[in-house]
C-alpha cells in the first residue's frame, strides 16, 4: 500500500485554513473631521464682515463703494495667497502649510475688532487683505488633504462634508453677531474674537494628528490599500509654470469663475436685505441663516449626488458632469430675487442658489483630484481660486459703483448674472474638457 499517495491525497483534500482578514481602520475621518472644523472656522471668521456691513456701514460712513473697496482688498490678497500659498503647501505639504495658513487668518481676524473710525478706510483695508491671504490656504490644503486620504470614488463625499463647514461657519456668524452685538453696533468688537480660540487648539491637534497616511502609525494596511486603491503611484511632481500651460487646469479655473457669485451672496446679502426690505441685525441674521442651512445641505448633497451616480456604475466623467448640470439649475430661479416684496421668498431663492452653489463647489472641486497628480493639486486649486478671487473683486468694483450711482436696481442685474452663469461656464468646461482623464506626468 502507498502511504505516500495517501497522504499526499489527504493533504490535497484538507481544506486550507482561512487568513484573518485585517479589519480596516478608519483613521481617514479624522483627518476630514479636523478639515471641516478648519473650514468652518475659515467661514467664520470671513462671514461676520457681511453680517456687520449694514451697521458698519453706519458706524464708519461707508458708501457702497467703499464697501466694495474692503471686499476687494480681501479678493486681491485672496488671489495672491492662492498662487503663493498653493504652491508652498505643494512644496511643504499639508500639515506645515495649514498651520502657517490659519495662524495668518486668525491673527489678522481679531486684528479687526481693534480698528476704529478715526482710523479711515484704510485699517480696514489692511485688516481684511491679511485675512484674505491667510484664508487663501484653505482649500488647496484641504483638497490636497482629500486626495491624499481618500480614494477617488469618496473625494466628491469626502470635499462635500469638509465644504459643508464653510455653511456651518457662515451660519454660526449672524448667530453670534445677534447674540453680540446690539441693534446701534455697540459690541460689534467682539464678533471678530470669537474664533481665536478655536483656531488655536485646531492647530494643535492638527500638528498632533496629521500624518500621510503611509506614514501614519494609526492607519493599518487594509486602510491604505483602500486610501489607494484605483491609484498609480507617482513620485515626480509638476512645476507651477508647467501646471499653468495644461488645459484641465484653466477648466477647473473657468468653473471656478461662480466663486464670484458665492462672494455675492456672503458679501451683498446682507447690504441687499437692508437695502430692499430694512430688515434689523436680528432679522438679517435669521435671513441669513436660511441662506446657510440650505447651502450645508447643498454642500453635503452634491457630494453625495456624484458618488451615487458613480455607484450606479456611471463613468466618472458622466456622474461629474451631470451633477455640475443638476447643481447650476437650481441656481437659476435665484434670478427672480429681486421681482418679490417678500424678503422670506428671496431668502429662500438665495438659500436654493447657495445650496446650488456648494454643490457644485463640491463637485468642481473634486474634478482637480481627478485629473491631476497629487503633487500638483494645491497649485491647481490656487490658481483657481486665484480667478475666483478676481472675479469677485470685478463684481465688487461694478456693484458697488453702480448701487452708489443708480441705487437698488443693479442689484437685478447681479442676480441675473447669478443665475445663468452656471449653465454657461459649465458649457465651457466641457468643451475644453470633454473627457476626464487624468493627466499623465512626462
Amino acid at each position: 500500500m502507498d502511504t505516500t499517495n495517501l497522504k499526499e491525497t489527504a493533504t490535497v483534500a484538507s481544506p486550507s485554513p482561512t487568513p484573518n482578514k485585517e479589519k480596516k481602520s478608519n483613521y481617514r475621518y479624522r483627518i476630514l473631521a479636523l478639515l471641516f472644523t478648519a473650514t468652518t472656522i475659515n467661514y467664520m471668521d470671513r462671514s461676520i464682515m457681511g453680517v456687520l456691513a449694514p451697521t458698519l456701514e453706519q458706524l464708519f460712513q461707508w458708501s457702497k463703494t467703499d464697501y466694495a473697496t474692503i471686499n476687494i482688498a480681501f479678493k486681491m490678497a485672496y488671489a495672491i495667497g492662492m498662487l503663493s500659498m498653493g504652491g508652498v503647501i505643494d512644496k511643504f505639504g499639508t500639515r506645515i502649510g495649514y498651520i502657517v495658513a490659519i495662524a495668518t487668518w486668525s491673527v489678522f481676524g481679531m486684528a479687526h475688532a481693534l480698528l476704529k473710525p478715526a482710523f479711515g478706510l484704510i485699517a480696514f483695508i489692511i485688516a481684511r487683505f491679511g485675512l484674505g491671504f491667510g484664508e487663501a490656504g484653505n482649500f488647496p490644503a484641504a483638497i490636497k488633504s482629500v486626495a491624499e486620504w481618500f480614494p477617488k470614488k469618496d473625494r466628491a463625499f469626502a470635499t462635500g462634508i469638509f465644504n459643508s463647514g464653510s455653511n456651518v461657519g457662515a451660519i454660526l456668524a449672524p448667530i453670534a453677531v445677534g447674540l453680540i452685538v446690539s441693534e446701534d453696533g455697540t459690541n460689534w468688537q467682539y464678533s471678530f474674537l470669537v474664533t481665536g480660540v478655536f483656531s488655536a487648539l485646531w492647530v494643535f491637534l492638527w500638528f498632533t494628528m496629521y500624518r500621510k497616511p503611509e506614514k501614519h502609525p494609526a492607519v493599518n494596511q487594509a486602510e491604505l490599500e483602500y486610501i489607494e486603491e484605483g491609484e498609480e503611484r507617482e513620485h515626480a511632481s509638476l512645476s507651477w509654470s508647467k501646471v499653468a500651460r495644461l488645459k484641465e487646469t484653466w477648466a477647473f479655473a473657468i468653473g471656478k469663475m461662480t466663486d464670484g457669485v458665492w462672494f455675492f451672496f456672503m458679501f451683498w446679502s446682507g447690504m441687499f436685505f437692508k437695502d430692499t426690505f430694512g430688515v434689523s441685525i436680528k432679522e438679517l441674521g435669521v435671513a441669513l441663516v436660511i441662506v446657510y442651512v440650505f447651502a450645508d445641505l447643498g454642500s453635503i448633497g452634491g457630494g453625495y449626488l456624484s458618488k451615487f451616480f458613480i455607484g450606479k456604475g456611471w463613468t466618472l466623467n458622466k456622474a461629474r458632469k451631470i451633477s455640475l448640470l443638476i447643481c447650476a439649475l437650481c441656481i437659476v430661479p435665484v434670478v427672480f430675487a429681486t421681482l418679490t416684496d417678500n424678503q422670506w421668498i428671496a431668502a429662500t431663492l438665495i438659500a436654493l442658489a447657495s445650496g446650488g452653489h456648494q454643490a457644485w463647489s463640491a463637485n468642481l472641486f473634486t474634478l482637480a483630484s481627478d485629473i491631476m497628480p497629487k503633487k500638483a493639486i494645491a497649485s491647481v486649486v490656487g490658481i483657481g481660486g486665484m480667478i475666483g478671487a478676481v472675479t469677485g473683486m470685478s463684481i465688487d468694483f461694478l456693484l458697488g459703483h453702480y448701487l452708489d450711482s443708480f441705487g437698488q436696481g443693479a442689484y437685478f442685474w447681479m442676480f441675473l448674472v447669478a443665475g445663468v452663469s452656471y449653465l454657461i461656464i459649465l458649457t465651457i468646461v466641457h468643451l475644453i474638457v470633454p473627457t476626464l482623464t487624468p493627466v499623465k506626468i512626462k
